[in-house]
């Protein structure tokens, strides 16, 4: 048998350490606006799917998030929706108020992702990116093709 590349081996540790230790700190940054992470992921998939993002697509989104499940789901929307921070039964839109949360947590969010991956070369993010992007592609398509 080949042997296996010790990056292949280290892959998933490393990338569960960061994704954990990431979550952390984009947590605790959200806590500084009152903020929850699921509620951020919520508003930031209606505004980058809208206008008229799909319930369904959007319940489906969300249910694959960490910490967020069927329940919890419709929940977070509807207190999203009571909260006046988007709108609408089978198509889902921010409101003007949704529309600026967002826009001050965005900014927020990115002030600070641009401190942390400043001390990078840009390049090597760009490439990070790419890979993960296509990691994760290959995967769906797997798991697709197996279901």
């Amino acid at each position: 048998m080949n042997a296996v590349p010790t990056a292949y081996e280290e892959f998933g540790r490393t990338l569960a350490f960061t994704e954990r230790t990431l979550t952390v700190v984009l947590r605790n940054h959200l806590a500084q606006r009152g903020v929850e992470p699921e509620t951020w992921y919520a508003l930031k998939l209606v505004a980058a799917g809208g206008p008229h993002v799909a319930r369904g697509s959007l319940v489906r989104d969300l249910e694959g998030s960490r910490g967020l499940d069927v329940e919890s789901t419709g929940g977070l929307l509807d207190g999203l929706a009571v909260d006046g921070l988007i709108a609408g039964d089978e198509v889902v839109d921010l409101t003007e108020e949704g529309r600026a949360l967002f826009e001050s947590l965005r900014d927020h969010v990115l002030g600070a992702t641009s401190e942390l991956l400043g001390q990078f070369d840009l390049r090597d993010i760009e490439t990070i990116v790419r890979t993960l992007k296509a990691i994760t592609q290959h995967a769906q398509e797997d798991a697709e093709s197996a279901a």
